[in-house]
């Protein structure tokens, strides 16, 4: 695992594919399952559902699915759909925060909003949701369609939480992280769970499944945030310091503002409150107080429980992906 302190090369698409190599073919499943549903009878209604399809990028949430059951050596139809429907729902997720955060980009595309206009993209958005449901409902047990459901809720509920905590920059650390693993680690959790279970797989892997996607989500959200404010546009395909903008409190900006002195602190304050926040600025004071270094440290903790959760799994090329998984997500910071 690479120190906070060290600056290894990007991680590249093809870099997340090589940890995708043991399960293509299930992959392709997925994507067919993906192509066929994103799409309306109706043409100019098709033009727009299906280019959600474009914008869902690493697929992490299906390969989350296919690996937890290939780790089982059990994989089958069932979590092709599973897939599909988690990416349905996730993508919705992405078109919805689009719109929140007057994003014009994503995945280096315009997004539906920005292309489109905000209703047709409230709406593709509830058709990828209510779509999902009626997958995860044809499979032979209703118990996907429960926990899809339930993480679902919670996705929506931790997006409420985080609106209401916009300029809260008071917001201590225990409860950003509760909301980042609501708005974001929830569905790894369940893709992660789910993969197992219906692999068949002990009740206590399933368990093990769960925390792995959980601390995996957590710290995936956590390297995001960094990257909303010390990322490139060019590197990551989409438009950052969204969050500044808006004004939201994330892990490095809680640490800096929970160790400066109290005169910095009330400086900090009065620019992160500005209309505009400087980026550079606000960089310069996570420097200063080592904030972007402790966000890191912190996702590093989270991968580490990950990689724990799955310490006694079979040691198959499944397993050594996941493993490769967590790595990716700690890379993408550096």
């Amino acid at each position: 695992m690479n120190p906070a302190n060290q600056t290894p090369a990007a991680p590249s698409a093809e870099a997340l594919m090589r940890c995708y190599g043991g399960i293509g073919e299930d992959l392709a499943e997925v994507e067919a399952i993906l192509k066929r549903e994103m799409s309306s009878k109706f043409p100019k209604v098709s033009d727009i559902v299906s280019y959600g399809y474009l914008l869902g990028g690493k697929r992490l949430r299906p390969a989350l699915v296919l690996l937890c059951g290939q780790a089982w050596s059990n994989l089958n139809p069932s979590h092709h759909k599973l897939g599909a429907v988690l990416e349905m729902v996730h993508t919705a997720t992405l078109i919805h925060d689009d719109v929140l955060d007057g994003a014009a980009t994503r995945r280096h595309l315009e997004t539906i909003h920005h292309r489109w206009g905000t209703e047709s993209s409230v709406l593709v958005g509830d058709f990828l949701f209510t779509h999902a449901f009626y997958l995860a409902s044809t499979l032979p047990t209703t118990l996907a369609a429960q926990k899809i459901g339930q993480a679902t809720n919670v996705v929506c509920e931790g997006e409420l939480r985080q609106i209401t905590t916009k300029g809260r920059f008071d917001l201590c650390e225990e409860e950003y992280l509760s909301i980042i693993e609501a708005k974001t680690a929830v569905l790894c959790q369940c893709a992660c769970e789910l993969g197992a279970i219906y692999a068949e797989a002990p009740a206590e892997a399933s368990k093990q499944a769960a925390e792995y996607g959980r601390c995996l989500g957590i710290a995936f959200q956590i390297v995001d945030d960094l990257l909303d404010i010390e990322g490139d546009t060019d590197r990551t395909g989409k438009t950052l310091g969204t969050d500044l903008a808006q004004r939201k409190p994330t892990l490095p900006i809680i640490h800096a503002l929970k160790v400066a002195p109290a005169e910095t602190r009330a400086e900090m304050l009065a620019a992160l409150q500005a209309e505009s926040p400087d980026p550079a600025q606000v960089m310069a004071w996570l420097e200063e107080f080592d904030s972007a270094a402790y966000a890191r440290q912190t996702a590093i903790r989270h991968v580490e429980t990950a990689l724990a959760s799955i310490a006694e799994w079979p040691d198959c090329d499944a397993t050594t992906a996941l493993r490769q998984l967590a790595e990716f997500v700690l890379k993408r910071c550096y």
